[in-house]
């Protein structure tokens, strides 16, 4: 199974570089090879192909999630605009519990909260994220946990 996410994740790292590269002659090319498989053996070197560095249970259902979450991103500009247009600002902190996630599917939680405007996770705890948020709207929005809900679908890992 190593060997597996070896090569997926040079697959991937690799499609990653020719798509940010942008230059396909055989040298650059041949340096992105050498970059991509330097980049496999020290994640092997470091025991990092397990679920958590290489979380393949969350792939079937990312790319649908990472449409619904651009749109939220985008939602959540024009919030952020309407609040510092309108002074309209009511910080709070708060707890979300996460429920039942893998590890990958907490951290991909965390992360789509700081990535939406308004809202930041300050803290990863076990079974729930410290966040803060601008407004009110902003968490209770979080607090409504459609965002968990759908992650949790996606992760079918569930302990």
């Amino acid at each position: 199974m190593v060997i597996v996410r070896s090569i997926l994740l040079f697959l991937v790292l690799f499609a990653l570089w020719l798509l940010l590269s942008g230059h396909y002659t055989p040298l650059i090319t041949s340096f992105g090879i050498i970059s991509c498989a330097f980049c496999v053996w020290m994640s092997s070197r470091i025991s990092s192909h397990d679920d958590e560095g290489l979380p393949l249970h969350l792939l079937a259902g990312l790319p649908v999630y990472v449409l619904w979450l651009v749109w939220q991103i985008i939602v959540s500009n024009l919030l952020t605009i309407k609040t510092i247009f309108t002074n309209d600002v009511s910080p709070s902190m708060f707890r979300v519990k996460a429920g039942k996630m893998s590890e990958a599917g907490l951290v991909l939680y965390a992360n789509s909260i700081t990535l939406t405007p308004g809202t930041v996770t300050v803290k990863i705890m076990r079974g729930g994220l410290l966040v803060h948020a601008l407004t009110t709207a902003m968490a209770d929005d979080v607090k409504s946990d459609e965002m968990g809900k759908k992650i949790r679908k996606i992760d079918r890992e569930v302990k």
